[in-house]
């Protein structure tokens, strides 16, 4: 399934400048909410495990999507003039350091989504109230809207800077935050069924969420949530503290219904259409759009991978097989402007978003992290998807426990000791004003940081490659002072006429031992014709 960002970022981003508005109306220093008007109910993370038990042994239930017809008819434009009246925010008013205001339903966001206020281990849910919403600028003013329309999803806000989102929950199970540009960009989801599945995934959704009152001076906030799906119920806690990176402590219990042997766990989805290793889009002037340049992995054997993302030709599936990961995300390491030229989309500021496996869970064991790509024409589509993948099927009456940590930023908490690759480049191959007999293609990758920049020019450094089929060609490795590290460059001939893809490898090393991370590629080789075109000029 083809997923549009706008559907993910548009709103959110729009709907951040928030109607000016005096202190909250009735807000309470203690006590519940004004709008927090449902009847009590005891609350804690176990009831919600158990309440996620109890709906996966019911049939599946789907979530209210009808709205009334006013609402219905509301285009991109005229959802996106929705704005939430920050008086009416959860908590505004009281001194704290959290607020929550809420979305609207309309346009596709059509899931009725519950919401509910902790007080001292006592829920109630908030109630929609259209005077919490400013909808002078669309169709819906003067409209009598229900009493129970509900909301779409929420945002977190922070007292450093209350015009601008800390994180934002809205669509399916998706949600994301961010670090210290202020930048939206790579959402992550609750959970993923079916990643790169032909007949297509299944999307489980946050039915209600639980929003715990934090204490004035409280530098983080709890919200929990309830998945459901026809394959799985969950009950998830989400610890999230703002700061230079925002930083997510979750806890997630599945309960099955059915057998699942393609589970995603902690799934980030992001963008890629054009980077400098990958150019399949020669007719827009700028010269990278993504939202991430690749995929590392801090593997449980102690390796640290780096893996560059590609606008794929076709839908593509790799599995990074593991046990116990100490870590894997999606990351943005290029955040040069000048690579991308981009002053209204920044994706030079865009985060990083890095999972960290934690104790408390049932643990990721043995399994695989798993890459997702496919094509996209244009930066609307979200094409790219990681997630860790179970071994063991998952099967109906179990309970899955996981704990991980997830952070957006503008780097991973967590840094290889060694040389990092900053940059691949791909084009023809062979030797500069000499004939080219036949077809290669050049890869050239930069690594910066670790002993780099310390050894003599002498150094007998060694680049290690393999490719999965094909003949490495004239390989190299050699300082490069621009960068205060080393580049090494290698042709690759294929074998054969083939356009499967050809898995490469490569690490620079130096007397037997690594000076840098594992740089993994899956090169798709062109046509026949084209190779033939490219030969001739």
């Amino acid at each position: 399934m083809i997923l549009s960002r706008r559907r993910l970022m548009g709103a959110a981003a729009a709907l951040a400048a928030a109607a000016l508005a005096p202190a909250a109306r009735g807000a309470q220093a203690s006590g519940f909410s004004p709008h927090s008007t449902g009847a009590p109910q005891p609350f804690d993370y176990g009831r919600l495990k158990g309440l996620a038990r109890e709906r996966a042994a019911q049939p599946f239930e789907a979530p209210t999507r009808s709205l009334p017809p006013a609402v219905a008819a509301l285009d991109y434009d005229g959802f996106q003039s929705i704005r939430f009246v920050r008086r009416e925010a959860l908590w505004a008013g009281t001194g704290r350091r959290f607020a929550i205001r809420f979305f609207h339903r309309g346009y596709r966001y059509l899931e009725k989504v519950r919401m509910h206020e902790v007080v001292d281990g006592t829920a109630r849910e908030i109630e929609y109230d259209a005077a919490m919403f400013d909808l002078r600028k669309t169709k819906l003013a003067g409209e009598r809207l229900p009493d129970d329309l509900g909301f779409a999803g929420f945002r977190v806000n922070f007292h450093t800077d209350w015009d601008s989102d800390v994180a934002a929950f809205l669509g399916a199970s998706y949600f994301r935050a961010i670090g210290v540009d202020r930048q939206y960009g790579i959402s992550a989801r609750g959970l993923a069924i079916g990643v790169g599945r032909p007949s297509g995934e299944e999307f489980p959704e946050f039915t209600d969420y639980w929003f715990e009152r934090p204490a004035a001076d409280a530098d983080a906030v709890n919200v929990y949530a309830l998945l459901d799906s026809p394959s799985v119920a969950g009950a998830y806690r989400f610890t999230i503290a703002p700061g230079a990176s925002t930083a997510m402590d979750i806890d997630v219990a599945l309960y099955p219904r059915t057998a699942i042997d393609d589970l995603g766990i902690a799934p980030l989805t992001s963008m890629f259409m054009t980077g400098e290793n990958d150019r399949r889009v020669g007719s827009d002037w700028r010269p990278e759009i993504h939202d991430s340049d690749g995929l590392a992995i801090a593997n449980g054997d102690g390796e640290w991978i780096w893996r560059p993302l590609v606008n794929a030709p076709g839908t593509r599936l790799n599995s990074f097989a593991d046990r116990d990961p100490r870590g894997f995300g999606l990351l943005q390491r290029d955040r040069d402007f000048d690579h991308y030229q981009d002053d209204g989309a920044f994706y030079d500021r865009r985060p990083s978003a890095w999972v960290t496996p934690k104790p408390g869970g049932s643990g990721f064991g043995e399994g695989a992290v798993r890459l997702l790509e496919y094509p996209a024409g244009n930066e609307t589509i979200d094409n790219i998807v990681a997630c860790w993948h179970p071994g063991a099927p998952a099967q109906p009456g179990q309970e899955r426990l996981y704990a991980y940590r997830l952070d957006f930023g503008v780097r991973a908490p967590v840094q290889s000791p060694l040389a990092t690759v900053v940059a691949t480049y791909t084009g023809i191959g062979g030797v500069v004003g000499l004939p080219r007999r036949y077809f290669s293609w050049r890869f050239v990758v930069d690594f910066v940081g670790g002993v780099l920049a310390t050894l003599p020019r002498e150094a007998s450094v060694e680049p290690v490659i393999t490719a999965s089929r094909g003949d490495v060609e004239i390989a190299s490795a050699r300082p490069q002072h621009a960068i205060a590290g080393y580049r090494a460059m290698f042709d690759l001939k294929p074998a054969d006429d083939s356009v499967e893809p050809i898995d490469l490898r490569l690490f620079l090393r130096l007397d037997g031992g690594a000076l840098t991370e594992t740089w993994l590629y899956q090169w798709t080789p062109p046509s026949p014709e084209t190779r033939r075109a490219l030969l001739a000029g």
